[in-house]
């Protein structure tokens, strides 16, 4: 129901001549200011994170969530594909070391150069011996 412009005039003078008490306005801006610290101090502790993530997500659209499911998606393959997979170790008993050195046997070659007869007389003559 919409007032009649004759109702209007007469809100309008009778509420023209009414003021605030004193102090009114400094008492507002007190509270104002009040409820903005406040806000303001949610909004840094763990309620705000909260508050934060729950707006950024209720945000996002259909489209994006396909995207970030497919990015994480992506992620896990990476990591699950690059990642090394654990070796078994046999442990094989320890012996202790011997530091004594055997000496080498003499090989066969030089006692068959020993048995060669490299004299002038046989010059032309390898010596040499079928065994």
């Amino acid at each position: 129901m919409k007032p009649s412009v004759e109702q209007l005039e007469n809100l309008l003078a009778l509420k023209r001549y009414e003021r605030p008490e004193e102090g009114y306005w400094q008492d507002f801006l007190c509270d104002f200011h009040h409820n903005q610290r406040q806000q303001a101090a949610v909004k840094t502790g763990l309620a705000g994170i909260f508050e934060k993530a729950t707006a950024w997500v209720s945000e996002l659209g259909p489209s994006k969530w396909a995207y970030g499911a497919g990015l994480a998606y992506a992620t896990y393959a990476a990591v699950t594909l690059l990642t090394p997979k654990p070796v078994d170790v046999e442990r094989n008993s320890s012996s202790p070391v011997i530091y004594q050195v055997d000496p080498a046997p003499a090989p066969a070659a030089v006692e068959q150069l020993d048995q060669l007869d490299l004299s002038p007389s046989t010059q032309g003559n390898a010596g040499e011996q079928v065994f």
